[in-house]
């Protein structure tokens, strides 16, 4: 055993280099972590570019989110200048009702001059609604449909079939197939029919 012990001792200094080349393994050995260190140099410019990155698409949310508040705005300014436009034509028609109106108020004639007046204007009214496309729903006689017909109460009748509108209390309108207002009525509730 002992010479196992000289032996490790004979060989542990001829590992040693000497000379230029132990320089070389020296500054070989040197280099080595400065190669280990690139990749940590690396890492910043890694993280440099992310951030770069990063704050580019910030700006580009912030852009988006901004030209997005701006159509927006855009489109409820756009929405309340054809409500007010749509509202004006509207309103520009039946200007001349109101003009007739006030004429027939001044009037000095009798109350059958007036009321023909007023059924003038009452014609006039209902040709503006026609060429809007606003059309009366359909009620007396038609069978009861509570889609276009609010029921305001029932009358006994004989000449009408039963569930009908006998009577229009109110007008209801369309605006082409939308419903307006729906039609008040009376819906005729006949007894005989019932029984047969």
């Amino acid at each position: 055993m002992s010479k196992q012990k000289t032996d490790l001792n004979v060989l542990d200094p001829l590992e040693i280099p000497s000379g230029e080349s132990g320089e070389e393994t020296t500054a070989s050995a040197v280099s080595e972590p400065v190669d280990e260190r690139q990749p940590e140099a690396a890492v910043p410019s890694e993280l440099e570019r992310l951030k770069a990155e990063r704050d580019q698409l910030i700006e580009r949310v912030a852009r988006l989110q901004a030209e997005f508040d701006n159509a927006r705005k855009r489109s409820d300014r756009e929405r309340v200048e054809f409500r007010d436009y749509a509202t004006g034509n509207v309103v520009e028609q039946f200007l001349p009702v109101l003009d007739n109106f006030n004429l027939a108020l001044k009037s000095t004639g009798s109350a059958e001059q007036l009321r023909s007046g007023v059924a003038l204007i009452v014609k006039q009214m209902e040709e503006i609604l026609r060429q809007m496309q606003v059309v009366p729903v359909p009620a007396v006689g038609e069978a009861f449909d509570p889609r276009v017909h609010e029921a305001l109460g029932s009358v006994e009748r004989d000449d009408l079939p039963d569930q009908h509108v006998a009577e229009e209390v109110r007008r209801g309108y369309k605006l082409r197939e939308r419903l307006l207002r729906p039609a008040l009525v009376r819906v005729v509730h006949n007894s005989k029919q019932k029984n047969d």
